[in-house]
């Protein structure tokens, strides 16, 4: 048995942060059922990257929504709410991300909700809280990079702002609803009573950056220093933690000793024997070593430095990471069967539970599909 085996957990939510938590209580054995409009279905089905498609919905929708099942219900509907209601009764966990005052008009809020299952684990996903300035700001992802301080961390210091190239704000949040209703969980079952967890996208991006924010008020309040030079990995860190072109390719060097990596490299680095200039002089000495590693290639200085101790990585794409063996052994990968009986590759819970990998062969729902079912599982009548 999976951990979650016997949650049931009823999804309102829609695009990434939200069933991105729903995803992840799947894979963990929760069942999980989306409340969709009819026809349609939630909104994320027709928001696709690179404009990939598959079997009439957006493969980003795949692969946040598999192993889910998917029951159609117009909220706004009298009947449709009242069935749904009857689901709500009988659920541990329910989840939604509409924006404040949406189920207030619908009539699900917290507190509605508690008067149907004083037992339910209701998670909440905001983009920015429900107060405040930006209470009703639409709550997207790079929109909350914009605004938190994010996109001033990558690139080098002529870049401007440089947006994340991943969804990373939607990912965190959805990883903090998880651990909030696994936790909200422990406690109803301690207290037998109803939970409330809330998120929102902008507490969920800063909190990614509490080393980074620590930092900041803890030492005058002083902005980021990105470095000058291409490549530097990190703003607030010292040489030589960044990435260095080869001869023929890229080689990454993470946090190490300078006088160790010049003597094994060969490079003359006896003028920064003192640790405080691998900060102050940062971009000097990433220049120098540049030009040392553009002499040869990424496995020569890989096979060096290894030799030393040095931590030290080539610098991957996806054809080469996925084709390694280090990548084969962890069996990252699984196939999910769609409907018109076609199998989708994707990956799996990056969770192991006793030595089990988890895996799940259930594609993502087509809107309503399990709708009948679920209404004779539970009996829920009109």
């Amino acid at each position: 048995m999976k951990p979650l085996e016997g949650i049931l957990v009823l999804e309102f939510a829609q695009f990434m942060a939200g069933p991105t938590a729903g995803l992840k209580l799947a894979d963990l054995g929760a069942r999980v059922i989306k409340i969709e409009r009819p026809d349609k279905g939630e909104a994320g089905r027709q928001i696709a990257i690179k404009n990939l498609f598959i079997d009439g919905d957006s493969l980003v929708f795949h692969t946040i929504n598999r192993n889910k099942e998917s029951y159609a219900a117009d909220l706004k509907k009298t009947e449709d709410l009242q069935k749904v209601k009857q689901l709500i009764a009988k659920a541990d966990v329910m989840t939604h991300n509409f924006r404040p005052g949406v189920m207030e008009k619908i009539g699900l809020t917290y507190e509605d909700v508690c008067k149907i299952n004083p037992r339910i684990v209701y998670g909440l996903v905001t983009g920015y809280g429900n107060k405040g300035p930006w209470a009703h700001k639409p709550g997207q992802d790079l929109l909350i990079q914009a605004i938190s301080g994010l996109s001033w961390l990558s690139g080098t210091k002529n870049d401007g702002p440089v947006p994340f190239g991943l969804a990373v704000a939607d990912m965190a949040c959805g990883a903090h609803l998880t651990q909030g209703i696994l936790a909200a969980l422990l406690k109803r079952n301690k207290t037998g009573k109803s939970v409330l967890v809330e998120v929102s996208l902008l507490e969920s991006i800063l909190d990614l950056q509490f080393e980074l924010l620590t930092t900041f008020l803890n030492d005058g309040k002083q902005l980021p220093k990105r470095s000058t030079v291409r490549g530097s990995g990190h703003a607030y860190l010292s040489a030589p933690y960044g990435i260095y072109q080869t001869s023929d390719g890229y080689l990454t060097l993470a946090m190490g000793d300078l006088m160790k990596i010049g003597k094994s490299i060969g490079c003359d680095l006896t003028l920064y024997q003192d640790k405080a200039t691998w900060f102050e002089k940062r971009d000097e000495i990433i220049k120098k070593l540049g030009a040392y590693f553009l002499q040869n290639s990424t496995a020569y200085w890989c096979v060096r430095l290894e030799k030393e101790g040095i931590w030290c990585s080539s610098v991957l794409n996806y054809r080469q990471a996925l084709d390694h063996e280090a990548f084969r052994v962890l069996k990252m990968t699984q196939a999910v069967t769609l409907s018109n009986g076609r199998q989708l590759i994707t990956t799996r819970s990056p969770i192991e539970i006793n030595k089990q990998k988890l895996y799940a062969t259930k594609a993502a729902p087509k809107v309503g599909e399990d709708t009948h079912r679920i209404e004779y599982e539970f009996n829920i009548t009109r």
